[in-house]
């Protein structure tokens, strides 16, 4: 049991009053793309990491086509052939040079050796290019690799599992393939009558006891609405609650104090 730290708040007292301890966030995850899934790598109730693979869906083609790209974009024989041509080519241009100065050749062969010279240059230039193309592809196959799994957003649990191995994964906003809860920390939400308005402000401590498990825990306050509902003469504050280990579930009803 963490013990209080309350900040006091003297309107509103040691009154107790109803609150809602709630996940921070609910996700609904959906494939970005169209497959059949593979694998499915949790079950409900299962704790999950922030960027641990949850669903993999059928890939031979595209961890093929990642094959296909490594080898090209590491293959070093069109890249060192013409950095042999142009070695050959830049020592025959040389030669020719000292030959023309000494006579020994015409200025035509001067010019053809330069003109091999500078096609090698042209040659080399095109061999790295296409070795650049061939990585950029190689990144390209890669990601849609990366497509085929699905992956936690955050640490969370896993509330639904919808899809099983063999059934179709799509993109569709009304297919989700399950649904996880952030539940570490939880929000904690309390509607207030107007007469707390301003008395309460963010950073203020409050007790809260969960309706299980019992036990007093210590949340901050990080929303205090700037509006008031005219209908209920309410407005509403939320609350961050640490939750190591998970010991208290989202969706307990609570009761909260302010001061005291």
């Amino acid at each position: 049991m963490i013990a209080a730290s309350l900040l006091a708040v003297p309107a509103a007292g040691a009154e107790e009053h109803d609150c809602l301890i709630e996940a921070r966030d609910t996700v609904e995850i959906r494939s970005s793309v169209e497959g059949i899934i593979e694998q499915v790598l949790v079950r409900r109730g299962d704790q999950v990491r922030k960027g641990q693979v949850l669903v993999m869906l059928e890939s031979g083609s595209e961890r093929a086509a990642v094959e296909l790209a490594r080898s090209r974009a590491t293959m070093e024989g069109a890249l060192k052939a013409a950095e042999s041509r142009l070695d050959f080519a830049a020592k025959k241009e040389q030669r020719s040079i000292e030959l023309f100065k000494q006579n020994f050749i015409a200025a035509g062969a001067l010019d053809e050796a330069r003109t091999q010279r500078e096609l090698a240059e042209s040659e080399l230039r095109e061999a790295r290019e296409n070795r650049k193309l061939n990585e950029l592809e190689l990144r390209r196959a890669e990601e849609l690799l990366k497509l085929r799994s699905i992956r936690s957003p955050f640490d969370g649990v896993v509330v639904e599992r919808y899809l099983s191995p063999g059934e179709f994964a799509t993109s569709n906003v009304k297919d989700p393939v399950m649904k996880i809860a952030e539940v570490n920390p939880l929000h904690v939400e309390v509607v207030l009558p107007a007469s707390y308005y301003g008395k309460i402000r963010r950073g203020a401590k409050a007790t809260v006891r969960p309706e299980a498990p019992s036990g007093k825990f210590v949340a901050t306050v990080t929303t205090v609405d700037s509006m008031i509902d005219a209908a209920s003469g309410t407005f509403g504050i939320r609350l961050e609650l640490p939750n190591p280990g998970l010991r208290i579930p989202a969706g307990a009803k609570c009761k909260i104090t302010f001061g005291g």
